[in-house]
């Protein structure tokens, strides 16, 4: 069974090209995914276009059956509805259209560095107590999973370090300095 040090980013993954109004979003965005995530967004993508956007037109349409649109707070909150649906299918397809997908590998050389799909276990200086991340990408981060975007405080200041590395990071309780125990 691979374990997170059998990651790494793969260019080459055949994505799906998406269309849709024009966007905000630099060509140059990545969104770092595994596999199960990517499989995760195509499905939330699929279920807002098929399922939410009848939902919403379907009470569009009885809103407005009702009359005088000017006072109809039900046609009010279905347009509102209907926008942040469409506000994040866009915001989807561009992850879709981004993603790179981190991939196993068999180079055993790269799990002695964290990247993202590592799993780090670090002691905070002083402390007897470990705990062990996994560096995601930002659209798969959940803390209470102990998974950290890449892109968070600490996910960059683990980034590229090496087993017995101390990394400072700048926490809302201050400057904390963890040491790196493992990385896997």
């Amino acid at each position: 069974m691979p374990t997170s040090d059998d990651f790494t980013m793969d260019d080459s993954a055949s994505l799906p090209q998406t269309g849709g109004a024009a966007s905000t979003y630099d060509d140059d965005d990545e969104t770092f995914v595994t596999k199960e995530g990517l499989k995760k967004l195509k499905e939330e993508l699929d279920h807002l276009k098929d399922v939410r956007r009848r939902e919403v037109a379907q009470r569009l349409k009885e809103a407005i059956s009702y009359g005088d649109l000017s006072e109809n707070s039900e046609y009010e909150e279905a347009k509102n509805e209907q926008a942040f649906i469409e506000g994040r299918i866009i915001e989807i397809e561009h992850k879709i259209k981004s993603a790179k997908i981190i991939t196993e590998h068999n180079d055993k050389k790269l799990g002695k560095e964290v990247n993202i799909g590592s799993s780090v276990t670090v002691r905070e200086s002083g402390s007897e107590e470990s705990q062990v991340y996994t560096i995601v990408g930002a659209t798969e981060a959940d803390p209470f999973d102990f998974k950290i975007s890449n892109e968070s405080p600490i996910g960059k200041a683990l980034l590229g370090r090496v087993r017995g590395d101390m990394v400072k990071v700048q926490t809302p309780s201050g400057l904390v300095t963890y040491e790196i125990v493992k990385v896997a």
